[in-house]
């Protein structure tokens, strides 16, 4: 099914007579939303008022979700390319314990306004390229690979990929049909899907099982001399770089994307017991300079922990150091900040820090 937003026509404007969207001030209008597969489905926003998007393949967004129970944040990556940069597409899977994907679910439809922050992400072509790639997947983590090889299709078609996604049935497999379609077009694109098992509702006839050694040489018999980008559940991406890894692959050829929780948390009450020996972090203050209201910092808390205690809001997602949605400007002050990836070096250099992982160690000064 596609709904699709009648009516609204956006000027056809050039890129040099239009300014790209700027996630602090601007707000995304949902255009379309598209069933993909069972509890999957692709949201497809334009900025509101008039713009364009400026991200790389296989980056994210964070949205703001406004339900009954409160604000909620969500990361999703973006699906589409920047080839096509005047509509930006998140695929999401709802789970069975899904909060805020069923939300989108159920109250997403064209027309609807929705806040995100971004783009962020290190996950992509832009950082590094390849002569060759080996994009590899699972379910819904075939997301950043379809707006990589989205990107190669529309700005380098020649490019030599293998594109392999595991699923548990063959009709979970997302954007099958146009993956297929892209590789009519794509003459040097290899397609190799691993369902886990059969249904009566969509035929197979290939491969099956879940991915090893011996499928992963069958499909890609030369993936040693490939860029390996690998993307799913922790288990599969586990599985896979244990499997090029044993065989004596150049792990700086292989990235993997993930959004879960690393140790950020552990850190943090480390760091509140060893400041309760030494005093540091006793008694600062933590201003926050937009909704003028100072706090006084707990041993061991970080930025974002002492902006909640003032009731002060500061949009959260991660909490891990990963999504960058946390993003604050630091006027004054230190912190010892420990992040993991989701802030660029240029942007520590201007000034700014992750609240979610930033533990003041002197009164500082926060844009907030």
């Amino acid at each position: 099914m596609n709904i699709a937003l009648i009516g609204v026509v956006p000027p056809a404007l050039p890129l040099d007579q239009s300014r790209p969207w700027n996630s602090a001030r601007q707000m995304l209008v949902c255009t379309s939303v598209t069933d993909e597969a069972q509890d999957v489905k692709t949201f497809t926003f334009a900025v509101e008022g008039g713009g364009w998007f400026s991200y790389q393949p296989g980056q994210f967004i964070t949205v703001e979700l406004r339900t009954a129970d409160g604000d909620l944040h969500r990361t999703y990556t973006v699906s589409s390319t920047p080839s096509r940069p005047y509509s930006l597409a998140i695929t999401v899977k709802a789970q069975p314990t899904s909060v805020g994907t069923r939300w989108m679910f159920d109250n997403l439809v064209p027309g609807s306004r929705l806040r995100a922050y971004g783009p962020s992400g290190h996950f992509t072509l832009a950082r590094n390229p390849g002569r060759k790639y080996l994009f590899i997947s699972a379910g819904s983590g075939i997301t950043p690979m379809m707006s990589m090889l989205r990107w190669l299709s529309d700005c380098a078609p020649g490019s030599d990929v293998v594109f392999i996604n595991s699923a548990r049935r063959p009709e979970d497999i997302i954007f099958r049909a146009e993956l297929e379609l892209l590789a009519q077009r794509m003459p040097n694109l290899s397609l190799g899907f691993l369902p886990e098992g059969r249904s009566k509702a969509s035929p197979w006839a290939g491969l099956m099982g879940r991915i090893d050694r011996h499928k992963l040489a069958m499909l890609t018999p030369d993936y040693m001399s490939r860029e390996i980008f690998c993307c799913g559940p922790e288990p599969f991406m586990k599985s896979v770089s244990s499997i090029v890894r044993a065989e004596g692959f150049d792990m700086g050829h292989y990235h993997q994307e993930s959004f879960g929780a690393t140790s950020i948390a552990e850190t943090v009450h480390r760091q509140a017991e060893e400041s309760a020996v030494d005093g540091i972090a006793a008694g600062l203050k933590v201003s926050f300079l937009g909704a003028n209201q100072t706090q006084t910092c707990q041993p061991g808390q970080t930025v974002l922990e002492t902006a909640r205690a003032a009731g002060v809001r500061i949009p959260a997602a991660c909490e891990s150091g990963i999504c960058g949605t946390c993003k604050v400007l630091k006027r004054s002050g230190d912190v010892e900040m420990r992040h993991n990836g989701g802030i660029s070096t240029q942007e520590i250099d201007a000034g700014f820090v992750l609240a979610c992982c930033s533990r003041p160690i002197t009164d500082v000064e926060i844009e907030a």
